[in-house]
C-alpha cells in the first residue's frame, strides 16, 4: 500500500506531465501558426488574452503564496481521489489536444475569424462545440483532484467564469461569421458537456 509521501509524487509527477505536454503542443502551435495561419478578416474583443493570464496567475497566487492552512476546510484527505483526478488529467488533456490540433491554423489565442474560415463540425467539434475549453476545465478538475481541492476549488471557479466569457464572446463571432450554419450547429451539438446519450453527427474553440 503507498504511502501520502507516495502519493504526492504521483500526484506531481502526473500533473507537471500533462500540463507541460499541453503548453508545449500549445506554444508550437502558436509558433506555427504565427508563420502560416491565413489572414484575419474579423476579429472578437483583443483583451481576452490578458484576461487569461490574469486568471491564471489569480489561481497560482491562491494556490501558492497563501497560508497552507487556509485551504484545510476545503481539502479532502482521501488518497484514492488522486486516482480519480489523474484519470481526468490524462483524459482531458487528450482531448484538449485532439482538438487544438483538429483546428490547426484556424485556431488564435483570441477570439477571430480568418480568411477561408471553415466550420468544424466533426471529430471533437461533434461531442462539444468548444471542445478545448472542455478539455481545459477538465484538466484543471483533475488537477484539482489530484491535489485533494483545496485551493484547486477557487481555480476550477475562476476557470469556469473566464470560458464561459470567452465562449459568449466566440459564439457571438462564429454566428456572424458563419449566419445559420453556426445556429443549426448549436442547435444540435453542446457547448462544453458531451450528451452522452445521445449522439450527434455535428466547432467553436
Amino acid at each position: 500500500m503507498m504511502t501520502d509521501a507516495q502519493w504526492r509524487h504521483i500526484a506531481l509527477t502526473t500533473d507537471i506531465v500533462c500540463w507541460a505536454t499541453f503548453l508545449t503542443v500549445w506554444v508550437c502551435g502558436a509558433l506555427y501558426n504565427a508563420r502560416r495561419s491565413p489572414a484575419v478578416r474579423k476579429r472578437g474583443q483583443p483583451l481576452q488574452r490578458w484576461s487569461v493570464a490574469a486568471g491564471i496567475a489569480v489561481a497560482v497566487t491562491v494556490n501558492t503564496l497563501l497560508p497552507h492552512g487556509t485551504w484545510d476546510p476545503l481539502t479532502v484527505h482521501v488518497q484514492w481521489l488522486r486516482a480519480i483526478g489523474a484519470v481526468v488529467l490524462i483524459a482531458a488533456t487528450a482531448f484538449a489536444i485532439w482538438a487544438r490540433i483538429r483546428l490547426g491554423r484556424m485556431w488564435t489565442s483570441t477570439p477571430v475569424a480568418k480568411q477561408g474560415h471553415q466550420l468544424r463540425t466533426d471529430g471533437p467539434y461533434a461531442i462539444v462545440r468548444h471542445p478545448i475549453y472542455t478539455g481545459i476545465l477538465g484538466m484543471f478538475i483533475g488537477t484539482a483532484l489530484l491535489m485533494l481541492l483545496g485551493g484547486w476549488v477557487v481555480a476550477v471557479l475562476l476557470a469556469v467564469v473566464l470560458a464561459q466569457w470567452k465562449i459568449s464572446v466566440e459564439e457571438k463571432l462564429m454566428a456572424e461569421a458563419f449566419p445559420g450554419a453556426y445556429e443549426d450547429y448549436r442547435r444540435r451539438v453542446p457547448r462544453l458537456v458531451p450528451r452522452v446519450w445521445r449522439r450527434g453527427d455535428a466547432g467553436g474553440r
